[in-house]
């Protein structure tokens, strides 16, 4: 076989293999829709669940799954970059940075059934939060914060030496050069990691039915109970509930990932092209 030959088989079958994983997505979000969508109406939208979700809506879990993320990101943000400004701009390689970056990794492997248990036995448990938005968030960001250290580490590691060379030779400080110069031209790639986590997040069962809890009223503090749009459409497919409503709550869930994602990389492109 001729290498042309053979770099012809190899195109194939990595364009057969895209187009293959473009069909289950297309075809997963077809069946959810079909038999979501007719199901959605702004009564479903903005009604409580009654009858342990048979009938109503699902705001209550529509409020509770936003406090969950807001929670999980403000904690899980901050740490996540400052960790990887750590390891780019501040240390060099070495022990300890090989030492961070393998537990990042670790903790990128724990399962997420694993970290639900884990915010129970210490969260929920150990220190008194029980059920509540606070005890979910905080095992949410757990579970989140490997992609955004490695997402934005890598965004970081992208800028330009020149940039940190001319901040020197300004007379700039190494934190000035950071803030000023490598994180807004960091920021897009950051916040693609921050997208990627919004869209594990949303969707997180294991932790959040642990932490979170199952309750159907509307949290109104940090230590209240609730349930995520991800949890309710388990409970009612799994136990039979409702499955129109299941349906109904799963094409919510996909239209609130998609909404976050072109919302987010307009917001990313705008801020790119008033920079340039």
């Amino acid at each position: 076989m001729t290498p042309k030959r053979s770099e012809h088989i190899a195109l194939g079958l990595m364009v057969s293999g895209a187009f293959l994983a473009l069909a289950i997505l297309f075809f997963i979000i077809a069946v959810i829709m079909i038999k979501g969508l007719p199901h959605i109406t702004l009564r479903f939208l903005l009604d409580n669940p009654m009858d342990m979700g048979r009938a109503g809506g699902i705001f209550s879990t529509i409020v509770s799954t936003v406090y969950l993320l807001v929670v999980s990101l403000i904690i899980a943000i901050p740490l996540g970059v400052g960790t990887a400004i750590y390891l780019t701009e501040y240390t060099k390689e070495g022990l300890i940075t090989k030492i961070i970056r393998f537990g990042t990794e670790c903790l990128a492997g724990v399962p997420s059934i694993i970290l639900g248990l884990f915010g129970f036995i210490l969260l929920v448990i150990k220190l008194g939060f029980g059920w509540s938005v606070l005890s979910g968030g905080i095992s949410l960001s757990i579970m989140i914060l490997p992609v955004i250290i490695r997402t934005s580490e890598e965004a970081i590691k992208s800028v330009p030496a020149s940039y940190r060379d001319i901040n020197k030779v300004l007379g700039g400080t190494r934190w000035q050069g950071i803030t000023r110069l490598v994180l807004p031209s960091a920021a897009p790639g950051i916040l693609t990691g921050v997208i990627l986590s919004v869209g594990r997040g949303i969707g997180e069962t294991a932790v959040v039915i642990f932490t979170l809890g199952t309750s159907l009223r509307i949290p109104f503090s940090l230590f209240d109970s609730g349930r995520s749009m991800a949890v309710h459409f388990y409970l009612l497919a799994r136990e039979g509930i409702s499955m129109n409503n299941a349906y109904a709550t799963a094409a919510v869930l996909v239209f609130s990932i998609l909404f976050i994602n072109i919302l987010s990389y307009y917001l990313m492109h705008r801020f790119v092209a008033r920079r340039r």
